[in-house]
């Protein structure tokens, strides 16, 4: 019976998720509104799996707003998902295209420790992870999305989520046993 539910809640999101982008490309601002509303966490957790926390706020507007340019090149409306995710992905890439490395600071000019400083650290090494597993991990574990919301939005299957939460949480897990051991 869950099968059966989740299968109608789907088919009804793929639905009204069709309408909303039926309705931005005929220039709805509210409906677009929405599908920021509705996107807006998987993509921050997209792009934190690939860029610095503080870099990820402003690519995240950046995706919105050439999604709002491209929209209406978007023919599939049912693609809106895996078709932002991969706006996300390009803007990540075209950022690291654009920043230069810089040299760390010293330590005595660092400004001493955050207290969410371990947070930052945990989120580094999923950062170190396959593409796959970084991403679906940083949705889960950051945005707190669940397996079938990280699957409807993405346009995965439920079952690709649930293995690459497994296998990316072990990954993790030896990182942070690894980390404790040093």
């Amino acid at each position: 019976m869950l099968l059966i539910t989740e299968s109608r809640e789907s088919s009804k999101s793929t639905k009204d998720e069709a309408a909303l982008v039926r309705a931005a490309q005929a220039g709805d601002r509210a409906a677009f509104g929405e599908i920021y509303h509705q996107f807006a966490r998987m993509i921050h957790g997209i792009l934190l799996a690939h860029v610095r926390y503080s870099d990820a706020e402003d690519l995240m507007q950046d995706v919105f707003v050439r999604a709002l340019q491209r929209l209406p090149a978007l023919r599939e409306t049912g693609a809106l998902g895996g078709w932002l995710a991969s706006i996300a992905r390009h803007a990540a890439f075209d950022h690291h295209k654009r920043i230069r490395l810089l040299d760390a600071l010293p330590e005595k000019l660092a400004g001493g420790g955050r207290p969410d400083c371990e947070a930052f650290e945990v989120l580094g090494m999923i950062q170190t992870l396959p593409e796959s597993y970084r991403e679906t991990l940083v949705l889960r574990l950051v945005e707190s999305m669940t397996g079938p919301e990280i699957a409807a939005r993405t346009g995965m299957t439920a079952e690709s989520v649930r293995v690459n939460l497994c296998r990316g949480m072990k990954l993790l897990r030896a990182k942070l046993e690894q980390r404790a051991k040093s």
